[in-house]
């Protein structure tokens, strides 16, 4: 995909990494806004006032962290039983949780969670998807002669053709990845103006994908682009050894993390161009989330990335499955320039 626009917002969602035990008085301490916060594989000991996301994504190493999104504007809170939303006038970040049971399949669950999201960015006026995250449990397990992963899509796509406008070109950076318990919990950012929606020429644009990977292909961009006369954000995707639309290197975890790591900096150019400024030589920050299916694997890919660009960036390890039974790693991440 070629970048459609830049959008022309001041919008300055800010993300961070804090160890869980100093979160409260992080929160306390700084004069910026919490919009939310997401846990992995912990459980917060005091009351946060915004949207919390708890995954059974374990991390790897290190003290625990929570991923903290914040701003500099007020922010107004929206709960419904469906969403949980933190807005402030330009942009918002929600949560929501959805249960599976007898009568609902993977597909049918994400059919009504992507319905439920799109008609409330709609009515709060907030209409233009930045980037969103996906997690569920058993992604790769077969549910009704479709692995639960091809069934998401399904319902995805089925609910965003109905009610995105300019699909596909109007979709957003995105993450699935499979929990090791827990409901289908989707996370979303977005503003009330439009992103630029990025591809990368290493790779097919994912949603127009053969269908060997499923009845509907995934439908996401690469990358989302930002951009204020101040600066730019890049919401990264969640990037896999994947060419074309094949996968690369099966069973050979640190070469996974190379190749993937040569699509970033890929769509690292693009983003460059539709910048029309250096992105990279001006990197202000960048946090990176590394989803490892193997815990095994991690001192491999680990020393995969330490070898890289990646290396001086903050980067958390997680522990969780990913969306094709071969891929071993993935990363997204956010970068921020001035």
């Amino acid at each position: 995909m070629t970048a459609r626009r830049v959008s022309e917002t001041t919008a300055r969602p800010d993300v961070s990494y804090v160890e869980c035990t100093q979160l409260p008085l992080a929160l306390a301490e700084s004069s910026a806004h919490p919009m939310a916060v997401v846990t992995f594989g912990q459980t917060l000991s005091s009351t946060i006032p915004c949207p919390v996301i708890a995954l059974d994504l374990p991390q790897i190493d290190g003290p625990p962290m929570a991923e903290v999104w914040t701003c500099e504007k007020p922010v107004q809170l929206h709960s419904d039983p469906d969403c949980s939303i933190a807005m402030n006038g330009t942009f918002l970040i929600g949560s929501m949780s959805l249960d599976e049971n007898a009568d609902r399949s993977m597909d049918a669950a994400a059919y009504k969670a992507y319905k439920t999201m799109l008609h409330r960015l709609q009515s709060l006026g907030y209409p233009y998807l930045w980037r969103i995250w996906n997690y569920f449990s058993r992604i790769n397990d077969d549910q009704d002669g479709l692995e639960r992963y091809q069934r998401f899509c399904l319902g995805r796509h089925h609910a965003l053709t109905e009610m995105l406008a300019d699909f596909p070109s109007s979709l957003p950076a995105a993450t699935a990845v499979g929990t090791k318990s827990g409901p289908l919990q989707v996370m979303f950012l977005a503003g009330t103006q439009p992103a630029t929606h990025l591809g990368n020429p290493r790779q097919l644009n994912a949603y127009d994908y053969p269908q060997d990977y499923g009845p509907r292909s995934p439908s996401f961009a690469r990358a989302t682009l930002t951009q204020s006369e101040e600066e730019c954000r890049l919401y990264l995707s969640g990037t896999a050894s994947v060419v074309g639309h094949a996968s690369r290197h099966a069973g050979l975890p640190r070469a996974q993390t190379e190749e993937t790591i040569r699509n970033i900096q890929a769509v690292f150019e693009q983003a460059q161009h539709a910048a029309g400024f250096d992105l990279i030589g001006t990197q202000r920050q960048a946090l990176y989330k590394v989803y490892v299916r193997d815990s095994a694997s991690h001192a491999e890919i680990q020393d995969a990335i330490m070898n890289s660009p990646l290396a001086r960036e903050h980067v958390l390890f997680l522990h969780g499955d990913l969306c094709r039974k071969e891929l071993l790693v993935e990363i997204e991440g956010v970068v921020i320039s001035g």
